[in-house]
């Protein structure tokens, strides 16, 4: 098998970078997470406050501690789960074997991993391959990511790791060994201890953990011991598992004659949500993100009026419920009415993925599958109005003076568009 990693370090801060207006980058050290006063952990710095100790996964009350100076900057998860995302289909179009996480709080995001066995006859040689694949993804990760090729996960990822921006480090077939006996020992494993004991062993280096037996390194290091020698010898560990992207399904009715009524849009609506949500729920999948389609009828419309009108948004929690499908996108359809009667009606139904479970009360009264506290609240707004419906967040717990200390937010359908 032959792997090609894409890597791309400080993705998270990178991203966040890109998405601020130019020149608005805060001086002196950065840290990405939220503030140093919330329940969570740092999740990128920049140079200047990995200097002095942040790194990612420590809370930020820590950070703040090693660096009270730095600018706290809250994160857009949804945002980065997105252009992941993105990344991972440029990818798919090069090769039908993916893998990687999108989710922004893993260690491994800004991993992606790809299958290229067989596809010389596509895209040419493993290098020029890279080249191509680096190419078509450095506008959706904020910069020319490092490649490694290998035989294995781990010799691949070291591969990548080792690459400078744009750059490809190949190693060749059945030489990962090789490549990997001159690298520090420390590469092979996460354990803080094992890596220790490695040094006091005097095993500095991948080569000496190789040429060691398998038996003497579990008798040290147990069943760990049994990993770091197959990695040190070039074997895998970690065998190769192809992502499943998120599914999406799409419907679409046409509607004649063309209507303008809001009632008779509802109406299409609903059907085509209450099919989409048994195709989710018989399958036990949930969408995160719905986006209605109106193909307009222009016939005795106005000069200028646009042809179709698009209304998506995300769920407050992943779904396959009808009801709360329809509600919240009619309720975006009901701020921004078509301007023209509606042809043909479209939902599409992305992030489908399968769906969690509810811890239900033992002694108490069942709760309805929907009655949770993020779609409470979105229908309320929906019911009372975005500007009437609000919830308290905690802006800056040490400010002097108490009003300044906490500000109101809204808890409506755009509450996570507007943050």
């Amino acid at each position: 098998m032959r792997l090609l990693h894409l890597y791309r370090p400080h993705l998270l801060l990178d991203l966040t970078k890109q998405r601020l207006p130019s020149g608005s980058w805060p001086a002196g050290p950065v840290v990405l997470g939220g503030r140093p006063w919330s329940n969570g952990i740092v999740l990128d710095a920049d140079p200047a406050a990995r200097a002095l100790g942040v790194r990612r996964g420590i809370p930020l009350g820590s950070a703040h501690r090693l660096a009270p100076e730095a600018t706290f900057l809250d994160p857009d998860p949804e945002a980065d789960r997105a252009a992941a995302e993105t990344a991972f289909e440029r990818l798919a179009a090069f090769s039908p074997a993916v893998a990687g996480t999108s989710e922004p709080s893993e260690a491994a995001y800004g991993l992606l991993e790809a299958q290229i066995d067989g596809l010389e006859g596509l895209w040419g040689p493993e290098p020029v391959l890279a080249g191509r694949v680096g190419g078509a993804l450095e506008p959706l990760v904020a910069g020319p990511p490092r490649a490694g090729i290998a035989g294995t996960r781990f010799a691949a990822m070291v591969a990548a790791a080792a690459a400078k921006p744009g750059a490809l480090v190949g190693v060749p077939v059945a030489a990962e060994a090789a490549f990997l006996g001159p690298l520090p020992s420390g590469l092979l494993t996460a354990d803080p201890d094992i890596r220790a004991r490695l040094g006091r062993f005097g095993l500095r280096r991948i080569g000496q953990v190789a040429a060691l037996p398998a038996s003497a390194l579990v008798a040290r290091f147990g069943e760990e011991g049994s990993r770091i020698g197959a990695r040190a010898r070039g074997e895998e560990t970690d065998p190769f598992r192809p992502r499943r992207a998120p599914e999406r399904l799409v419907l679409g009715l046409p509607i004649e004659p063309a209507v303008i009524e809001i009632e008779s849009v509802r109406f299409v609506l609903r059907r085509i949500a209450t099919a989409l949500g048994a195709s989710l729920a018989t399958r036990g999948l949930a969408a995160t993100q719905g986006r209605l389609r109106l193909e307009l009828d222009l016939a005795f419309a106005r000069a200028g009026t646009a042809s179709e009108l698009v209304v998506e948004g995300r769920f407050p929690e992943p779904t396959s419920d009808p009801e709360a499908i329809e509600r919240l996108l009619l309720a975006r359809l009901e701020r921004v009415p078509p301007p023209a009667p509606v042809a043909r009606l479209e939902l599409e139904l992305s992030g489908a993925s399968p769906s969690t479970g509810q811890q239900l009360p033992l002694f108490v009264p069942q709760a309805l599958r929907g009655a949770r506290l993020a779609w409470q609240l979105a229908r309320l707004a929906l019911t009372y109005g975005d500007d009437r419906v609000r919830r308290v967040a905690i802006t800056d717990p040490e400010a002097p003076l108490p009003e300044a200390r906490w500000t109101w937010e809204s808890v409506g359908v755009d509450a996570k568009a507007a943050r």
